[in-house]
């Protein structure tokens, strides 16, 4: 099966990227090489091509109740040209995916971001409840007509700023704007995946080359710089720090019970995160620093003495800090920050503590503002 390809891959392919295959994408993992782009985004700027991310909108008198129905943030509390970060789960409180959930700043209806590869599936999941529901709303995967990128960085707003016709510093965290970038009309976000401030832009895919050129002196990042950036920011990535069938785990679990809503009369998935917050989740996801030589990866084992705790679900040598560091899961009586453990690489045990998971703050980084917690990179990510 052939990969998707985005409406900027021969702009990447001209400017040297190297590709990779990533939720049935061919997209660039890097130009100048992950850490040229990862110091570019937390010293000043850079650019993404996020279009593998889906798009779907909802609209319709019961799109509201849809959303709140369909995911675990409180969507009724949304004003218009807000955002928020949210979950979908399936009935037993496992997250399917993350998403950030946009209401329209001049009407009311939303369009939510899975993560890549998601689109059709989400498109399709929102169809059949809301049938179910005899709701009126109408579901639309926008996926393929819509072209998204990502500015980020401490210099990302000023960027924009200088090619937009209104003022992108006064749209506050996790709200929208709709103006025009050069002579593309857009949705801009102040959202992102990094940790660094920064937006994300949405417009017709056929304006993709448009507006990736008005940001030409603009260093182009790729999904190996968004990977270390985001990690470094502790936030999770989709299929890897959850996933229903390979790593299944609630918002419990996984940190982010604070995007779930309990006072919603009913969400998707509701029952099961109440019965589980009744007993406390037996794993909790922990940022982890390794003290000794080495690069934690996906699937490496953690011990405390000869006792198995859980594994790591992301790994790598981290570009501002140069440390290693790791998320992952382990048993919750063994969570708390400051716990020494051990991380199994390539067959040697070695020496880690558990710490904060923005591992810019805990580890004593320089990082910058946190403008979303994604999909995707957002989201997801994934991203």
């Amino acid at each position: 099966m052939s990969l998707r390809t985005p409406p900027l891959h021969q702009v990447h392919r001209d400017a040297g990227a190297e590709f990779t295959d990533f939720g049935g994408w061919e997209m660039p993992v890097s130009y100048a090489g992950i850490s040229t782009e990862h110091a570019a985004v937390r010293e000043s700027v850079g650019i993404f091509d996020v279009s593998h991310m889906g798009e779907v909108e909802v609209r319709g008198p019961d799109a509201t109740a849809v959303m709140d129905h369909l995911t675990t943030n409180a969507v009724a509390d949304l004003e218009p040209g807000d955002a928020q970060y949210s979950c979908i789960l399936n009935d037993d409180g496992v997250i399917i995916d993350d998403t950030v959930i946009y209401r329209y700043p001049d009407e009311d209806a939303y369009l939510f971001v899975p993560n890549a590869g998601h689109g059709t599936q989400m498109t399709d999941r929102w169809s059949t409840h809301a049938a179910s529901l005899d709701a009126d709303v109408t579901v639309e995967n926008r996926t393929e007509d819509l072209g998204l990128v990502a500015i980020q960085g401490p210099d990302a707003i000023e960027t924009v700023d200088a090619h937009a016709q209104d003022s992108i510093a006064d749209v506050g965290r996790f709200s929208t704007i709709r103006t025009t970038i050069g002579d593309v009309e857009c949705l801009v976000a102040r959202t992102g995946y990094t940790g660094e401030d920064g937006v994300e832009v949405f417009f017709d895919a056929d304006r993709s080359r448009e507006l990736w050129g008005t940001f030409d002196d603009v260093q182009p990042c790729g999904l190996g710089a968004r990977d270390t950036l985001r990690l470094e920011a502790g936030l999770l990535l989709s299929g890897q720090d959850f996933d229903p069938e390979t790593e299944p785990r609630t918002p419990l679990e996984a940190k982010l019970g604070f995007v779930v809503d309990e006072s919603k009369d009913d969400f998707v998935g509701k029952d099961a995160l109440a019965r589980q917050a009744e007993t406390g989740p037996e794993e909790l996801l922990v940022g982890i620093h390794l003290n000794g030589r080495g690069v934690p990866r996906n699937g490496y084992e953690l011990y405390r003495d000869d006792e198995h705790l859980g594994h790591v679900t992301s790994g790598t040598m981290s570009p501002t800090l140069s440390e290693p560091i790791a998320l992952g899961y382990v048993d919750a009586d063994h969570a708390s920050t400051g716990t020494e453990i051990a991380v199994e690489v390539r067959g040697r045990r070695i020496p880690a503590t558990i710490v904060g998971q923005r591992f810019l703050d805990s580890l004593g980084g320089n990082g910058g503002d946190e403008a979303s917690d994604g999909n995707d990179a957002t989201d997801g990510t994934d991203d």
